[in-house]
């Protein structure tokens, strides 16, 4: 067996970092490291009546290093605790990093599957590496020993990483992402009767020419009655509205069973479409729901937390469902209602060539409205939350009746961020939003997970207004709910 050699350092380092770690943008609802790097979720599982999220992570300072596993624990997916760090790299198959992988039950001992890593011409040469799946267990669900490698890439693959494996029928399967010969994006698919054992099936699907040059993150299950193959592409280019973001994150639905290619029946589709969102991994909850989780950020990004001793963190839980037209929803998981404290409803009002603020706060709390969209006339329409005093720093997230789209706009949300994500305004006499805002960012799911949009944004603390607004026009609130949103942290 092989023992780790420097979890101590790491774990010591990390501690020492908490202490200096600034609050103003550390989330009270999303999970975020102790200290230091955070970016894909890994290992989301539940074993033995505890959810398990492990993360990437580097604990020695907020800037991408040589990845190790941070680790989380949940009994109810609510409240959180953080737990030692499970895997440090430093052994000749993941001397530079243990990257991103996966978690499961293996007859009670939970047991973590990954890629390790080597830098083989300096660090940060892409060109040169060496990736490998590797494999760990642990007894008890915190401490991990490592057993080396069990997979290797095939003849001409390179890049050659994050394993996601599951069982079904009796069998292991795995999906890896690879970049193959005529740096096209590709997922391969392996087949064991033991998690050491393996045997590759062959490919199962690839990129044509527009659809990225890697495939990072594949997660491949059942919905409905269709199988999803969810991944994240490197290396599409930009169309119109579409693919905005400097990698993407989204699916592509089909047909499939053991031992039968996966029969393609719908195209690639963005999973969400805001500026902060990569690298989503499923996992089932212990009464059989497909939930997952994404990393709030994206690479090259501008990060003002760095300068707060931290970077990273994840979205909210979200339940994924496959609705009657073959669109994936995804919802905030029914869970996160135990967060709700004190609540703030308004009666049904309009809205004509005003601005009207509400004496409420948007530091941490949930939002459910609903507009008329068949009485609401207005040019412009929408909500304006973390809004300071001075009105110098707003984040707006409104219809717009001419263009018939929903708009994300960070023109003004703070910190080193900025731009707009939009999408096409669903049909409908009425729109539904239900919107999370935290210290540093905010979600919006439409019209129960149609489609989400996610960004972060770094506004000052104090004030953090809500107002809702009409321009040119009227427009017509429903309904509206506010909510302050509890911690998920223990009490210090």
């Amino acid at each position: 067996m092989i023992k780790n050699q420097t979890l101590h350092d790491a774990s010591q380092a990390q501690r020492l970092l908490e202490k200096q770690r600034k609050a103003r943008f550390y989330p009270a609802f999303h999970l975020a490291p102790p200290t230091g790097w955070m970016n894909d979720p890994n290992g989301l599982a539940y074993c033995d009546g505890r959810y398990h999220v492990f993360y990437q992570h580097h604990p020695y300072d907020e800037h991408w290093g040589p990845m190790h596993w941070g680790h989380m624990t949940s009994h109810d997916l609510v409240h959180w605790q953080h737990q030692p760090i499970a895997l440090v790299p430093g052994d000749a198959f993941d001397r530079d990093g243990c990257f991103s992988g996966c978690a499961v039950n293996d007859n009670g001992v939970l047991t973590l599957i990954y890629t390790g890593h080597v830098w083989l011409q300096g660090v940060g040469n892409d060109g040169a590496i060496r990736q490998v799946q590797c494999i760990a267990t642990s007894e008890d669900g915190l401490h991990f020993t490592k057993h080396g490698v069990i997979v290797t890439p095939p003849d001409g693959i390179m890049h050659f990483r994050d394993p996601k494996v599951w069982k079904q029928n009796g069998r292991w399967f795995m999906v890896v992402g690879a970049r193959d010969a005529n740096d096209r994006g590709q997922v391969l698919l392996y087949s064991g009767t033991s998690l050491f054992q393996w045997r590759l099936e062959g490919v199962l699907a690839k990129a044509d020419r527009w659809l990225g040059y890697m495939w990072e993150c594949p997660d491949f299950f059942p919905l409905g009655d269709k199988y999803l193959l969810m991944f994240s592409p490197q290396g599409m280019t930009p169309e119109g509205y579409r693919y905005r973001n400097r990698f993407q994150s989204g699916y592509i639905l089909g047909r499939w069973q053991p031992d039968h290619p996966f029969t393609l029946e719908q195209h690639f589709q963005e999973l969400d479409s805001g500026h902060d969102f990569y690298a989503p991994q499923s996992f089932v909850t212990a009464d059989g729901r497909r939930l997952l989780f994404g990393w709030m950020d994206m690479w090259e990004s501008e990060r003002p937390t760095q300068a707060d001793g931290w970077a990273g963190c994840l979205t909210l839980p979200r339940e994924l469902s496959l609705d009657a037209q073959g669109r994936v929803r995804m919802m905030p998981a029914r869970e996160l209602q135990a967060l709700r404290r004190e609540a703030h409803t308004l009666p049904a009002f309009s809205l004509k060539n005003q601005r009207r603020r509400l004496g409420i706060s948007a530091l941490q709390a949930e939002i459910h409205m609903t507009w008329d969209i068949q009485k609401s006339q207005a040019e412009r329409f929408g909500i304006e939350i973390a809004v300071s005093d001075d009105r110098r720093y707003v984040t707006r997230f409104y219809v717009d009746t001419q263009s018939r789209r929903l708009v994300l706009d960070r023109s003004q949300s703070g910190l080193g961020v900025g731009g707009y994500r939009s999408v096409t305004l669903p049909d409908g006499d009425t729109l539904d939003l239900r919107i999370f805002i935290d210290r540093s960012s905010v979600e919006v799911f439409v019209n129960q997970g149609e489609t989400c949009l996610t960004s972060r944004i770094y506004p000052p603390t104090e004030g953090r207004g809500i107002a809702l607004y009409a321009e040119n026009g009227e427009a017509y609130c429903q309904t509206f709910t506010h909510w302050q949103m509890a911690s998920i942290y223990p009490e210090p």
